[in-house]
């Protein structure tokens, strides 16, 4: 598949995934203050039942783009401290791996009726900020140069 067509399916795919975790961490955790338990609580089931039929796909085609245009930059990753780009590029692949993992552990976690409140809580905080540092460094390691 063409680079231009990647870069758009990741785009949109990313778009989608840190819209839904920018709504979750700053929308909705301020709305909880004012909203009565048993209703919040309802909300975050039927928005969580929605999140979870589309995230998967969301992810999929947001990990596939990326492994498809990784590749194109294979040369600059074999050896990421060689340039400014490689490094920057090598350290967005870390913090995307990271919140691979932050959504496995959290499916885990569902699917054992051990994730909670509070942990989910930290949990989309977490990737909240990695999400803040791979835009940064999205956008960075095309300007930014050593």
């Amino acid at each position: 598949m063409s680079y231009p067509v990647l870069l758009i399916l990741h785009l949109f795919a990313a778009l989608f995934f840190i819209g839904t975790v920018f709504f979750e961490v700053l929308v909705l955790e301020s709305v909880r203050k004012h909203v009565p338990r048993d209703a919040m609580r309802l909300l975050e089931v039927q928005i969580g039942t929605r999140v979870r039929k589309l995230i998967p796909w969301v992810l999929l085609v947001l990990y596939s783009a990326g492994i498809g245009m990784a590749w194109q930059h294979r040369a600059a990753l074999a050896h990421p401290f060689s340039s400014s780009f490689g490094l920057m590029l090598t350290l967005k692949i870390v913090l995307a791996l990271s919140v691979f993992g932050h959504f496995l552990t959290a499916m885990t976690m569902r699917r054992r009726g051990k994730l909670h409140s509070r942990f989910s809580q930290r949990l989309h905080l977490s990737v909240f900020c990695h999400m803040v540092g791979i835009v940064l460094l999205a956008k960075s390691m095309f300007y930014l140069h050593w």
